[in-house]
């Protein structure tokens, strides 16, 4: 029984049952009693015959059939076989640009609170992989490192804001600094989304060398550029109030392609809310890297042999109370 475990274990508190039946059976035998009339004592034979000794056998296996059936009742399973199975992990670092620029509302309610959102709902998703997150702007920084705590990653997520480091377009930063979370990875695949809206003006790192960076640790990178073609709203601070203008929306897609081919990622143009979804579903498709292990994948039900030898042993026990044990001379 040690190998089993039990869905319904309280049915075991029934197994007081089989204890009442033996100790009902035992003070009935006990007090009952019988007077037969015989002409001489050397009629009745000194030793006990075969039905004699098979007279408590009914009761017996009324016990083991009342314990047998509690079993069954309990629901047991076996855990006892290995299964082989795949599973799907991989490690993953989004980079979000969160420059001033990202408050423009070409994607809706604005192109930050729409990349969040979206990145949120493919986090949810990715249920066996680490994932960790950096942003930039002028700067970059890790917002949260690479986790299975996808609940955590999330809550920081929500948190994200423009105006958190200072303001510009440190593309090369944020693709450094996430290689330096994935460089000592184990993963087979370890892979960067990189998502912005601009041209790289700030920062130490040229984006190109922060990509040959990636390349040498066998890092890919998806390149994501975040804007309408032409002119999108962007909130002024005014005296009276915040005024929207239309401004030009430059982003630097040759920098992005170039990293995505470098690395051997692919880059993808979101002009809309419905684009940017196609594009983490499309990456979702591309990351599926499948991981041979061995584990206990399911449980066995194994209620079912104690049933039938309930059944089995309830049939014997009618059976012989209504012909070989239905009357002991």
């Amino acid at each position: 029984m040690s190998n089993y475990t039990f869905i319904n274990p309280e049915f075991f508190y029934l197994l007081i049952l089989p204890l009442v039946i033996l100790a009902w059976y035992a003070f009935k035998h006990k007090t009952t009693s019988s007077t037969i009339v015989f002409s001489a004592a050397d009629s009745i034979s000194k030793n006990p015959t075969l039905k004699q000794r098979l007279r408590h056998l009914p009761y017996g296996l009324k016990i083991i059939t009342t314990t047998l059936l509690i079993i069954a009742l309990a629901r047991p399973q076996s855990s006892t076989n290995w299964e082989e199975s795949t599973t799907e992990g991989i490690d993953i670092v989004l980079t979000m640009d969160i420059s001033g620029s990202m408050l423009a509302q070409d994607l809706k309610p604005d192109r930050l609170e729409a990349s969040k959102n979206v990145a949120m709902d493919f986090i949810s998703k990715r249920i066996n992989d680490r994932v960790g997150l950096v942003i930039f702007a002028g700067e970059s920084f890790t917002q949260c490192p690479l986790t299975t705590d996808h609940n955590v990653l999330i809550n920081l997520f929500k948190d994200v804001k423009s105006g958190m480091v200072d303001d510009g377009t440190a593309i090369g930063m944020g693709l450094a600094t996430a290689v330096n979370r994935l460089k000592d990875s184990k993963a087979i695949s370890k892979v960067i989304i990189l998502l912005t809206d601009g041209v790289n003006n700030s920062g130490m790192v040229p984006p190109l060398t922060a990509a040959e960076i990636a390349e040498k640790f066998g890092i890919r990178v998806y390149t994501i550029g975040v804007g309408t073609e032409g002119f999108a709203p962007y909130p002024f601070q005014t005296p009276f109030g915040i005024q929207y203008q239309d401004v030009e929306v430059k982003i630097d897609e040759k920098t992005l392609q170039d990293i995505a081919i470098l690395t051997d990622g692919k880059y993808f143009r979101a002009t809309n809310n419905n684009s940017l979804k196609e594009i983490y579903k499309d990456i979702d498709a591309l990351e599926k890297s499948k991981i041979e292990v061995t584990e206990f994948h399911k449980r066995s039900e194994e209620f079912l042999p104690f049933a039938l030898w309930t059944l089995a042993l309830l049939l014997l026990g009618f059976i012989l109370q209504i012909t070989y044990l239905k009357q002991i001379p």
